[in-house]
């Protein structure tokens, strides 16, 4: 049987510090092992891992590595006395290297932009494409993280949001605290094009809001039972799903998001909202897939 592990991708930014506190809670919650991965290209590139020549002898490739990955694991026995941590380097590019990670793992954190993001990006390309194509759970953490707050969910109704229900109800019960499922439905009226087969014209406001909590009721059906433990708040609402979850998530702890949500393309393995809200919520974002590639 594989260890229990959870795997959190370092680069020396304070973006990957604060990802290596949020994965030293999370392997602490779940009775896991931390891995902490370092992954860089210098080698196949034939750049000397020693010192230079020219340079002190501790100013080499293999001593800079070595010093990023001891303060990481530094940093996560500070956050969590006790928790069991190991430390690898490996040669490759980062997002090759965390995805072959995620194969075996509970889950992957990663810090929301790395050491080499550009000022205006609010998103790095490594936890992107790693939301994308992880085989496991990906944790974005942002530089501040909450301590207080519920676990939010989005829950669409579709297949590929079963996996974030099921995840979101897992961390609520390891963090002990309530679970906020959030349905967003809109009109067309919504966008401003109001269309005879909307809902809303059809059969009116009120049993469209009833529609859409039997959809909200029906895809937490069993994980209630499952986790009597969990106080869960169930909000159907009306409006957009982006806006309406990012705002949602300035007083979460963390949000869950599927995949990919109604009306994606077969090759988009991440939906518009997913994406959404990776770059703009206020709090970490993890990411679950329902059909691990």
């Amino acid at each position: 049987m594989l260890p229990r592990r959870v795997v959190v991708g370092v680069d020396g930014s304070p973006s990957a510090l604060a990802a290596v506190e949020a994965a030293a809670q999370e392997a602490r919650m779940r009775g896991a092992q931390l891995h902490v991965v370092h992954a860089f290209i210098w080698p196949a590139m034939h750049v000397p891992p020693g010192g230079s020549p020219l340079g002190p002898p501790a100013g080499g490739v293999r001593e800079s590595v070595e010093h990023l990955l001891a303060e990481a694991v530094d940093r996560a026995l500070a956050t969590m006395p006790g928790v069991v941590a190991d430390h690898a380097v490996i040669a490759g590019e980062a997002v090759t290297a965390l995805e072959a990670e995620s194969r075996t793992a509970q889950l992957i954190v990663v810090g929301h932009r790395g050491s080499g993001g550009f000022a205006g990006l609010r998103l790095g390309s490594t936890a992107v494409h790693l939301a994308a194509h992880s085989h496991c759970p990906v944790m974005v953490v942002r530089d501040r993280t909450a301590d207080e707050g519920p676990v939010l969910v989005a829950v669409d109704g579709t297949p590929q949001s079963r996996g974030a229900v099921a995840f979101a109800f897992e961390e609520a019960s390891l963090r002990g605290t309530d679970l906020v499922a959030l349905h967003a439905w809109t009109t067309w009226s919504d966008h401003g094009d109001a269309r005879p087969a909307d809902l809303t014209h059809l059969i009116g406001d009120e049993e469209a809001l009833q529609a859409h909590e039997r959809l909200l009721d029906q895809a937490l059906a069993g994980h209630r039972e499952e986790h009597p433990e969990v106080t869960v708040h169930a909000r159907a609402v009306q409006g957009r799903a982006r806006p309406t979850l990012i705002e949602a998530s300035r007083s979460a702890r963390l949000m869950v998001v599927g995949a990919r949500g109604r009306g994606g393309f077969t090759g988009l393995l991440l939906g518009s909202v997913s994406q959404a809200v990776l770059h703009h919520a206020y709090c970490p974002v993890t990411v679950v897939r329902s059909d691990p590639p």
